[in-house]
């Protein structure tokens, strides 16, 4: 679901950046004061376990790229401010080091996966914690579905946001009549089979109490909503 360099605009990216950049600076005052420091080695954890996920890319059509994303386990287990900060990071190695994604398109991409990812699956576990496995399950599948839904619309919006004076699209040609199922539709089975994946991950971290079992306050070990 990585956004490569070079096919979103300018007029798209550096509002992102003005976007992401004052919730990067929070969510890094908020990991200091609401993650416990025995919590550090299992966050630790966590995001390379993420990192490992969005690795196992598969090419799409639409001009970017199939994956799962992690972002869920991580919001689960630590809450939204630091799945968001340590998936921005996430994003921002696999840019320098794989070459997946860019620097130009980081913010669109942390956005959308990290923060809007993030708090998607907060807010649908915390609608339906009473059933546990199935909201944590709904919980990762819409995390994945609704980051693919928003990078369809921002790739399938550029032929109308930057245009050459011929009228031709200065970078993303494809409108969201072609990014929309090109994204969305084969997202809809990776969100299913990370859901599979996240569930049985999820019942070893709460045997292992690493996290709390009142979830009636939305509460998770070393989180603060």
């Amino acid at each position: 679901m990585h956004i490569p360099d070079g096919l979103i605009s300018p007029q798209t990216y550096l509002p992102a950046v003005a976007i992401a950049a004052p919730l990067w600076l929070l969510a890094s005052r908020k990991l200091r004061t609401a993650l416990e420091d025995e919590a550090l080695p299992r966050l630790a954890v966590f995001t390379a376990l993420s990192f490992l996920l969005t690795t196992l890319m598969l090419p799409l059509p639409g001009g970017t790229n199939g994956h799962a994303i992690g972002v869920a386990l991580l919001t689960l287990c630590f809450g939204p401010w630091t799945a968001f900060l340590a998936y921005s990071l996430v994003l921002l190695l696999q840019a320098l080091v794989l070459g997946a994604g860019g620097i130009t398109t980081l913010p669109v991409n942390a956005l959308a996966m990290g923060f809007v990812g993030a708090w998607t699956a907060w807010a649908v576990f915390s609608l339906l914690h009473r059933y546990e496995t199935a909201a944590v399950a709904a919980a990762v599948w819409f995390s994945v579905i609704i980051p693919a839904l928003l990078v369809a619309l921002v790739l399938g919006a550029q032929p109308s946001i930057a245009q050459a004076p011929d009228g031709t699209p200065r970078f993303f040609p494809f409108g969201p009549a072609v990014t929309l199922p090109a994204i969305v539709i084969p997202h809809l089975f990776i969100g299913a089979a990370e859901a599979v994946f996240t569930c049985l991950v999820w019942r070893h971290a709460r045997r292992r109490r690493w996290v709390n079992p009142d979830r009636s306050k939305g509460v998770k070990a070393g989180v603060h909503p």
